[in-house]
């Protein structure tokens, strides 16, 4: 088989640091090694930033960001569906 995408639903759930760090280079290097794309579901950003070339966000189904890791994870609409807002003083 020649696969051409590998889907991977959040990989690193459960996990450890150190497990995830070993299973994220190890999915960098079939990535390197096979030259495939790669769909990555996942909730760890540190993760993300390491693994991804792009990302999507969602919220509740719901696209509010693409484009660049360090764009998307910096992106006003992202920060407030997952951090929140500080309350008005």
């Amino acid at each position: 088989m020649e696969p051409r995408l590998l889907l991977l639903d959040e990989p690193v759930a459960g996990m450890t640091a150190d497990e995830r760090r070993r299973t994220a280079a190890v999915i960098a290097g079939v990535r390197d090694s096979l030259g495939i794309s790669i769909v990555l579901v996942e909730h760890d950003m540190g993760v993300v930033m390491r693994l991804a070339d792009a990302v999507t966000v969602l919220d509740f189904g719901k696209r509010i960001a693409d484009g660049a890791p360090a764009a998307v994870q910096n992106d006003p609409a992202v920060v407030r569906a997952y951090l929140g807002e500080e309350a008005a003083s």
